[in-house]
């Protein structure tokens, strides 16, 4: 029989505020356990939790990105389950009324073409505590630290078909909380993590089949391999005759499999109920509209102009647009070399792989765009060749400076006298009459015998293109 794949994905995204969800405890990372807790976390008697305003914002400005309504009334609710991580004995979140409602997403699938997933649902909710099990022999640690941090929960659609597409969406998830920089996004931290509800059906169905959800994923690739494995895992149950169970289960990474976890809990196993400390929240228009028009160039609009504007592939627009800071870094840039293909080629190229052997983020790269820019303008006004280029930027990125300033400093402008690389050339083939010869009875590729011979009598500074251009009149010519 042939099937095909269900996929949601309900995607936590830590909100990068200066105090948590509803206190005035810091919202950091790496603290000492338990130090940023306070008595509306750990739920101390007489305690009252009070909204922070800005995750509210937050939260309004991801709707709008994804073109989604905006609730003018929404309402927090108590979740009830007890665990360890979680004092108060139940959560905060949101249930009938929360503060982003439909919208969509468009992603770019590996194949290129785009694909727009529909958005359920986005709410607020405050993050639990961290249960840690490997140093502690038998027994549990709780690290209470994570517990009230804003989180806002995005909902899709089951509108995913393969692990390849929910890679693709939770990509293009995280790149746009980091660009409207709601979130620094790090997996690692657990400041982006993800559940996966997984469901199979006879191809051209149109009923769901039962679902199982993995929880709590944290990269992409291992998101990818969790839905593939589980996948395969519901086929094969299928057509041994067996069921498929609604059950949440994780991800094992080391063994590359699913396993059950527990039992899927339904909305009323959870009792929500308003909670009758916070008031219902109200967003005004006027507030909806000043953060509309506060809204950056999104993404896919910065995707498309670097295309259709500056004339660069698809590939090159959509990594350069895969990331904020590495999109401005670009655009200036092609500003100051006025060459946009140049200039995408070397940030993509020369300046990645320094930031990826230096473990660097661009914001942090010891380049200036404009200091990149004018070393490109070197190679366009042919001052230097690309080759040449390269030797400056290592100086650059290692030693600093400016690049007229190190091209003088170690001689490296370019040679581009005509009578010098005509002389030059000239001793170059009377010295190598058996590689002449062989030029002119027809081999070509001994034209690059004498470009090298001549880079080395220049060290490498002759003019790629006159060389090339004034051997083959004196070979041709003969």
């Amino acid at each position: 029989m042939s099937w095909e794949t269900v996929i949601g994905l309900e995607v936590h995204v830590q909100l990068a505020t200066a105090s948590k969800l509803f206190s005035g405890a810091p919202n950091t990372f790496g603290a000492e356990p338990n130090r940023t807790a306070s008595a509306v976390e750990l739920g101390l008697p007489g305690v009252l939790p009070v909204l922070n305003a800005e995750a509210v914002r937050m939260a309004v400005r991801f709707g709008l990105a994804v073109e989604a309504e905006i609730a003018e009334r929404t309402v927090f609710a108590r979740k009830n389950y007890f665990y360890p991580d979680l004092p108060k004995g139940y959560q905060i979140s949101q249930l009938d009324a929360p503060i982003v409602g439909r919208g969509r997403l468009q992603i770019v699938l590996p194949d290129g073409t785009t694909k727009t997933v529909g958005i359920t649902r986005a709410h607020l909710e405050e993050d639990a505590g961290k249960s840690l099990h490997e140093d502690y022999h038998g027994m549990t640690g709780i690290d209470l630290n994570r517990a009230g941090t804003p989180l806002l929960e995005i909902v899709s659609e089951p509108d995913l078909r393969s692990a390849a597409e929910a890679g693709a969406y939770l990509r293009e998830i995280h790149t746009l909380v980091r660009w409207l920089g709601i979130s620094d996004g790090n997996m690692n931290e657990g400041s982006l993590r993800c559940d996966a509800n997984v469901s199979i059906r006879p191809a051209g169905s149109g009923t769901l089949g039962t679902r199982t959800e993995i929880k709590n994923v944290n990269s992409f690739r291992f998101l990818e391999k969790a839905i593939e494995f589980e996948i395969a895992r519901q086929i094969e149950l299928v057509e041994r005759g067996g069921t498929v169970v609604q059950e949440t289960r994780l991800y094992d990474a080391d063994r590359d499999e699913t396993r059950p976890m527990r039992g899927k809990e339904h909305a009323e196993d959870y009792r929500y109920f308003p909670d009758p400390d916070l008031l219902p929240v109200e967003v005004e228009p006027a507030t909806v509209a000043a953060l509309r028009a506060e809204l950056p160039e999104l993404p896919r609009e910065r995707r498309s102009r670097f295309v259709e504007a500056l004339g660069l592939p698809e590939q090159d627009a959509r990594l350069l647009a895969s990331d904020r800071d590495t999109a401005d870094y670009f655009e200036a840039v092609a500003a100051r070399a006025g060459d946009a293909r140049l200039a995408a080629n070397w940030v993509l190229g020369e300046l990645a792989a320094f930031l990826n052997r230096e473990d660097l983020a661009i914001a942090d790269a010891p380049l200036r765009a404009e200091t990149l820019g004018d070393l490109l303008l070197r190679i366009r006004d042919e001052t230097i060749s690309t080759k040449i280029a390269k030797t400056v930027f290592e100086v650059l990125v290692t030693e600093g400076g400016e690049p007229d300033a190190v091209i003088d400093a170690r001689g490296l402008r370019q040679l581009s006298d005509s009578g010098e690389l005509e002389r030059l050339v000239e001793e170059v083939i009377a010295a190598n009459p058996a590689q002449v010869e062989q030029y002119r009875a027809g081999k070509g590729k001994v034209l690059g015998f004498f470009v090298g011979q001549l880079m080395k009598a220049t060290g490498g500074r002759a003019n790629p293109q006159q060389v090339n251009t004034l051997l083959r009149e004196k070979l041709d010519g003969g």
